[in-house]
């Protein structure tokens, strides 16, 4: 797989963040953060993120399911320092749309997670309303 674009290595870039704590049972046996707890690092960031951002997605009968994950692990992390998640949203399409992360320790991005959600309804896909759209693309990462 390719290498993030350099402004997703840009924590200045999201317009949300959270700090996690790392656990000494998140190590393998080089001591290193696993690929599990970074994916589970990932999974928490994600979920809190689409917490606040829920309040947006108002239709009844309507809501975004994961289509998709993806991890690109950039580089080791270690206990016990924390990490910092940061997340934004990509370029929506006509019933989905990106979540981008990035994992930094120590100022240094080590991974990069891409999951795509897909609007749905009792029928499947749903287009994405135009107040969504536009929410979407007020709280993306910033490419420039």
């Amino acid at each position: 797989m390719p290498k993030p674009a350099p402004y997703r290595l840009k924590p200045a870039n999201y317009p949300w963040s959270i700090a996690i704590t790392t656990r000494f049972g998140d190590l393998d046996v080089n001591n290193h953060l696993n690929n599990v707890a970074i994916a589970r690092l990932f999974e928490d960031a994600r979920v809190r993120f689409q917490f606040e951002e829920r309040r947006s997605l108002s239709s009844p009968g309507v809501r975004g399911l994961i289509v998709s994950v993806g991890i690109e692990y950039l580089a080791e992390a270690y206990f016990p320092d924390p990490v910092t998640v940061c997340a934004g949203f990509g370029e929506p399409g006509r019933s989905s749309w990106p979540i981008l992360l990035a994992a930094f320790q120590n100022d240094r991005c080590f991974a990069t997670c891409d999951s795509v959600l897909v609007l749905r309804d009792g029928n499947g896909p749903a287009p994405i309303e135009d107040e969504w759209r536009k929410y979407l693309e007020e709280r993306q990462v910033r490419s420039g």
